[in-house]
């Protein structure tokens, strides 16, 4: 190693659940790992050392982006390492920066605390950067963005094939919808869309199937009977098992003829939607683009924010930011709401508007965006609609 380090900065955990240290890595192990990065003031370039399991070793080399790739068995510290796996890990960190000739260490907010309490016993001052693995994903590049691509498109043919069957069921005379006989649920088509992209690859966390009120409830998941003239938000939110990027997107389907007051919140919505994409651009930041769509809403007559109480919610409102960004994590930095940042070309966003209403139900419509030199890049295809009947 060289003595002549100026700065350290480690980034570990398990880079299968670990989004900032396998954004650095490009390798989905599922043991304890640490990227160590030198950069050296003898003016020498930077060195990124990734510390994992022997047996990955030989993959790692191949697959990992790394320069120097060791096991922590290379870094045993005096007192010898530990038989368990993490605390042996983060105590070869701390050999290993050691061995630097650093006396000071940077880590990122999602590095385990062993990490810190080891670098800590070796005698190293630590420093915590908030930003550090976080803002750097914001900007994805080529391959990132193909992922997202991907992810996109399989996510909205599992919302097409949702909003489709709801919107060609039959019903019954008491308005539940029926498949193959049997009541249609929230529980069914989550189960149907969650076989849907298991088969395309994918891990499908609980999605929402709300119908009637319960849409008017933001993140209620759904439960029970779907029926017909009723607004159902269907909002998946798949993570693909071979790149870990994230899929997003909602609509809002209604078997039969919708209620007046909520073709009036959809369009609302639409138009909310329509002007955040438009306003989106490097520079503008999250809150402007927030501030764009809770212009519209208003325009069209409805309310922003939660309300004191049940008793003033005497209008539909958004409850929610305009959207987020997604990339490893299905949300992450930056947001599109108040404080929201400056968008850079690279960020990859949700446009997400909503109208609630108790006693109604509520309307959702979202799509993610990529942020271009010129503007933005949509990644989706799927029409707005609230009539998802097969059309001849």
């Amino acid at each position: 190693m060289v003595a002549s380090a100026t700065h350290v900065t480690v980034i570990a955990g398990i880079p299968a659940i670990s989004a900032s240290l396998y954004h650095r890595i490009r390798f989905p192990v599922g043991d304890p790992a640490a990227l160590i990065t030198v950069e050296r003031g003898d003016g020498a370039s930077t060195r990124r050392i990734l510390i994992l399991r022997d047996i990955e070793l030989d993959r790692a080399r191949k697959h990992a982006h790394a320069d120097d790739f060791h096991c922590p068995a290379d870094f045993t510290p005096s007192t010898g390492l530990s038989g368990d796996r993490e605390t042996a890990t983060a105590q070869s960190v701390a050999e290993c920066v050691r061995r630097t000739g650093a006396t000071t260490v940077a880590i990122d907010r999602s590095t385990p605390a062993i990490y810190w309490h080891q670098l800590v016993a070796a005698g190293l001052q630590v420093s915590c950067d908030p930003s550090a693995g976080v803002a750097d994903r914001r900007c994805k590049d080529a391959q990132e963005i193909d992922f997202l691509r991907q992810c996109q498109k399989d996510t909205e043919a599992a919302v097409q094939m949702a909003c489709q069957t709801i919107a060609t069921a039959p019903a019954r005379d008491d308005g539940v919808l029926l498949g193959g006989g049997k009541p249609l649920t929230s529980q069914r088509i989550r189960e149907a869309i969650d076989v849907f992209l298991l088969r395309r690859g994918y891990l499908n966390p609980e999605a929402i199937i709300a119908c009637g009120t319960m849409g008017s409830d933001c993140h209620e998941h759904g439960s029970g009977e779907l029926k017909t003239c009723e607004p159902i938000i269907v909002d998946v939110f798949p993570r693909s098992r071979r790149s870990l990027y994230n899929g997003d997107c909602t609509r809002t389907v209604v078997h039969g003829v919708a209620p007046r007051e909520l073709i009036r919140m959809h369009a609302a919505v639409v138009a909310a939607k329509h002007a955040a994409i438009a306003a989106i651009r490097p520079g503008v930041t999250g809150e402007a683009i927030h501030a764009e769509v809770a212009r519209v809403i208003r325009e069209c007559g409805f309310a922003m924010g939660i309300p004191a109480s049940e008793e003033t919610w005497a209008q539909a409102r958004m409850t929610h930011g305009t959207g987020h960004g997604v990339g490893l994590e299905v949300h992450e930095p930056p947001l599109l709401a108040l404080k929201g940042p400056p968008l850079i070309v690279g960020d990859v966003v949700t446009v997400e508007p909503g109208l609630y209403q108790p006693g109604l139900g509520g309307v959702r419509v979202e799509d993610m965006l990529v942020v271009t030199a010129n503007g933005c890049e949509n990644l989706g295809t799927l029409p707005e609609g609230l009539d998802w009947r097969v059309k001849a």
